[in-house]
């Protein structure tokens, strides 16, 4: 797909989508600076949504405030706790309804998540004539999103690019795959 300065952009990132993905899969944290800089690539940036989800722990007002700097728009929303325990926190449907109410001023919608509860939501802004492009772990990334995309960049093909390794704490271990320590810090 040929990218060019007069695009309008607008940027949607699942932060949790992203998060666990990159803990899970490579044990580190994502680059969000780097991410937005590859969804704009060099065009016109008209907007960039971050969604978290706010558990009221410690780490997270500096987290929030890193992505504000960063030049997203935070939009946080409390996690519910149900009966027995159990936790959920999700964005899809206000990152869909976020995506067709900036539609009208954008060209190109990025989307930043690999679920594929999406997939009807790029398949009616394509209808209405936007590129839309998805970047998540292809790992982890639904096909059928990978399918309705018109472009897919996978986090997994550049991964240094994109991924900050998690700091080792002063008495935990690093293992080999042979799970030999391989340093002590």
């Amino acid at each position: 797909m040929i990218k060019n300065q007069f695009q309008r952009v607008g940027v949607f990132i699942d932060i949790q989508n992203l998060y666990y993905s990159a803990k899970n899969l490579y044990n580190s944290k994502v680059n969000f600076g780097k991410i937005l800089e590859t969804a704009v690539a060099g065009r016109q940036l008209i907007r960039a949504f971050s969604y978290v989800i706010s558990a009221d722990i410690p780490e997270e007002q500096p987290f929030f405030e890193a992505l504000s700097k960063s030049g997203f728009e935070v939009k946080s929303k409390d996690i519910q706790i149900f009966p027995g325990g159990v936790k959920k926190g999700d964005w899809d449907v206000g990152i869909v309804i976020d995506m067709i109410r900036l539609s009208p001023r954008v060209d190109v919608i990025v989307l930043v998540s690999g679920d594929g509860d999406y997939v009807p939501a790029l398949e009616y802004l394509k209808n209405q004539g936007h590129l839309v492009e998805v970047i998540a772990f292809g790992k982890s990334t639904s096909a059928k999103l990978i399918a309705e995309a018109d472009e897919f960049t996978d986090i997994d093909q550049n991964s240094q690019k994109f991924l900050i390794p998690a700091r080792v704490k002063p008495h935990q271990k690093v293992y080999s795959s042979s799970k030999a320590p391989l340093t002590e810090l």
